[in-house]
């Protein structure tokens, strides 16, 4: 295996590791990352989704004791089954739309138009949602959400479709205008993440094994090697960051990357391909 090639695949690891779970979309980052390094191609698109893995289990081994706690206690705790069901319907109309709709948003919405464009208004919203008078927060806690809560988040989640629109923004965002805790709105967010990534990290895996060889194994190992540990440190850093701070200084980031993906596209500096 080409020593160059694992490093890429290794900075594409740490950029999806410290891009998918804050409010700023991985996805336009990958597309940068990967047209600056010329790691490109219809294998690259695989790699991109597959080492989502990588940093979901990150998120599993940061939340092992909820999730170890909820598994235990299904048989016998009704709170422990409405907490898994909440996750269920949350995790739910993403595959819906994914299914029904998936192929037709990936042809006509990867520009870099539109991804510039949900980048910039992803901030405004972000620094709506922060600097709103007298908002009202009536959950608190993961466990004090009810299943239309969990529902209404889940429909947020699948504006996470839109190329640049972050599904950690869509869903961390979306909770807080439905009257979640920054706390509570970020849990529920990785919660979700778990199903949600590692379903499209396998299925993209099966639908396009046929491009995959076992000479791929190193790549995609580093990758998800990498992934794994920068979504561990910014995993535990958000959430001691939310702890006393606003997502407002992520706002501003959209908004200045997003200026940045029009200009390179305008300039030429970046080659931006739709799917």
């Amino acid at each position: 295996m080409d020593i160059v090639l694992l490093v890429k695949a290794a900075i594409m690891g740490v950029v999806e590791g410290l891009t998918e779970f804050l409010p700023i979309s991985s996805t336009g980052h990958l597309i940068l990352a990967g047209a600056l390094l010329g790691f490109e191609g219809e294998k690259a698109k695989v790699f991109d989704i597959a080492i989502q893995t990588g940093a979901i289990f990150a998120v599993i081994l940061v939340y092992w004791q909820k999730i170890r706690s909820t598994v235990v206690e299904l048989p016998t705790s009704a709170h422990a089954r409405r907490f898994a069901l909440n996750v269920f319907i949350g995790f739910l109309p993403a595959v819906v739309l994914a299914l029904a709709f998936g192929k037709l948003i990936q042809a006509h919405l990867f520009t870099p138009m539109v991804v510039a464009t949900t980048f910039i208004l992803g901030g405004f919203v972000i620094l709506w949602a922060e600097r709103r008078p007298n908002a009202v927060v009536r959950v608190h806690s993961v466990d004090d959400m009810t299943p239309m809560d969990a529902l209404k988040v889940g429909l947020a989640q699948c504006l996470a479709m839109v190329p640049g629109t972050s599904r950690s923004g869509a869903t961390i965002i979306g909770g807080m205008l439905l009257g979640l805790s920054r706390k509570a709105a970020t849990d529920f967010s990785f919660f979700l993440a778990m199903p949600t990534l590692i379903g499209a990290g396998v299925y993209s895996l099966y639908k396009q094994r046929h491009l995959l060889t076992t000479a791929d194994i190193p790549m995609f190992a580093v990758g998800l090697l990498f992934s794994f540990i920068s979504a561990w440190f910014c995993v535990r850093w958000l959430l001691r960051y939310i702890s006393s701070n606003s997502f407002v200084p992520f706002a501003w980031y959209r908004i200045v990357f997003g200026i940045i993906v029009l200009v390179t596209a305008w300039t030429g500096v970046i080659a931006w391909h739709g799917e």
